[in-house]
């Protein structure tokens, strides 16, 4: 399976995520820019965290309107895998890959620290290495993590078994509604997440719990 990391100004998760991706799927991925308008042939595409263009206007906001990511919902469409993490998980809203929106935290805080995630749905291209309802270590880094959605949206998003992840046992920390810390798009193919996976994929990490994710994705045949 082939796979590329999307690069932008200001994000700063990138190398984990080529180091995790290269570890996991043993060929380093591809890279593109911010002005690229040809992706290579790859099954998966991911948009690491950060503060793409400072997070000025709203996060994610400028990065979504950038070529790049034009061409990244061109291959969504054509059914190419595609994860954004954190502040890729805001471009991916903003881009209008998932519905919804992130706001600020309700502490007001940036928050970093490790949280407990419920796996909600087992059975996407992106979860189907972890068990229904399989709680895993995994750490968070951010300041505007709060997803909301109007109730419909949300309705939708529950009905469709759309919520792939879920902050649990308490340690939701941005507020969210209903604890959702991840989604996919109603295709199955684009997955949003607010923590970090990449950094918990090696004994080194302290915790292989992340790993499952990436070697999900990087699989080649349907869920």
């Amino acid at each position: 399976m082939k796979s590329a990391v999307v690069l932008l100004p200001g994000l700063n998760r990138d190398r984990d995520m080529i180091a995790a991706l290269t570890k996991i799927g043993g060929t380093p991925p591809a890279t593109v820019w911010q002005t690229d308008t040809d992706i290579p042939d790859v099954d998966l595409i991911v948009i690491p965290g950060g503060f793409s263009y400072g997070d000025y206007l709203r996060c994610g906001a400028i990065a979504a309107r950038m070529p790049v990511i034009r061409a990244v919902a061109e291959k969504a469409e054509q059914g190419v895998r595609v994860i954004g993490v954190c502040n890729g998980f805001q471009i991916l809203l903003e881009a209008g890959l998932l519905p919804g929106a992130l706001m600020r935290n309700a502490s007001l805080r940036f928050v970093c620290r490790e949280v407990r995630l419920e796996v909600t749905n087992a059975d996407t291209v992106f979860t189907r290495g972890y068990q229904p309802g399989q709680i895993i270590r995994c750490p968070v880094a951010h300041h505007d993590g709060n997803y909301f959605a109007d109730a419909e949206t949300l309705a939708r998003l529950e009905g469709e078994g759309r919520v792939a992840f879920r902050y649990a046992e308490g340690t939701n920390p941005n507020g969210s509604l209903n604890d959702i810390a991840g989604i996919v798009n109603q295709a199955g193919n684009v997955l949003g997440l607010m923590p970090h996976p990449e950094n918990l994929i090696e004994a080194a990490h302290g915790g292989t719990d992340g790993r499952a994710l990436f070697e999900s994705a990087l699989r080649r045949e349907a869920a």
